[in-house]
């Protein structure tokens, strides 16, 4: 019972956020890239402006310092996940194959909350991630922050380090669409 309730909850939190970035959406590339848009795609959010990422620690899986930072420069494909998220599992070898296919851009899950090393490490074994970074927001800092409310979410963020959209809920990131909506938010920048 509890499972059902909280599968309603996120996606009613997934459905409601999802429309209110919707809102602000325009803009000569955002109508491009919108305009490509279809099945899963048609849940990413583009904003009519960049939006500043705050600052945040992130670490790898054995506890090194990592950062947003050190993807300055490329365009960033940005999974807010969790081992305990059965969508986010489900979409994980989407996002290692896009970064086969899209090796320009940077595809960066973040494993967000409680995630134990060893948990992870399975995981990608299992599904056999080969092509990801593993990085940890064992606090949640990064996610808070950012507004992360469901898991799992992917931010699109510009060379420049900053948010210009947003998908709630899971998606097949290697899709046709979605690499067309991806190169045309690359072209227009």
């Amino acid at each position: 019972m509890m499972r059902l309730f909280l599968a309603a909850l996120y996606t009613a939190l997934a459905l409601g956020a999802n429309a209110a970035l919707a809102e602000g959406a325009t803009g000569d590339v955002v109508s491009d890239a919108a305009g490509l848009r279809e099945g899963d795609m048609k849940k990413l959010q583009l904003h009519d402006s960049p939006i500043d990422l705050p600052a945040a620690e992130l670490v790898t899986l054995d506890d090194t310092p990592a950062s947003l930072e050190d993807y300055r420069g490329k365009w960033v494909v940005l999974n807010f996940w969790a081992t305990w998220c059965a969508p986010c599992r489900a979409e994980m070898p989407s996002l290692d194959r896009l970064q086969l296919a899209m090796p320009d851009i940077a595809v960066v899950p973040v494993a967000t909350g409680r995630n134990e090393p060893v948990a992870i490490s399975r995981f990608y074994a299992e599904a056999a991630i080969t092509s990801l970074p593993i990085l940890r927001d064992p606090k949640s800092a990064l996610s808070s922050r950012m507004g992360v409310m469901a898991l799992p979410v992917t931010v699109i963020l510009n060379p420049e380090g900053q948010e210009v959209a947003r998908l709630i809920g899971d998606a097949e990131w290697d899709s046709v669409t979605a690499q067309s909506v991806l190169s045309a938010l690359m072209a227009g920048h």
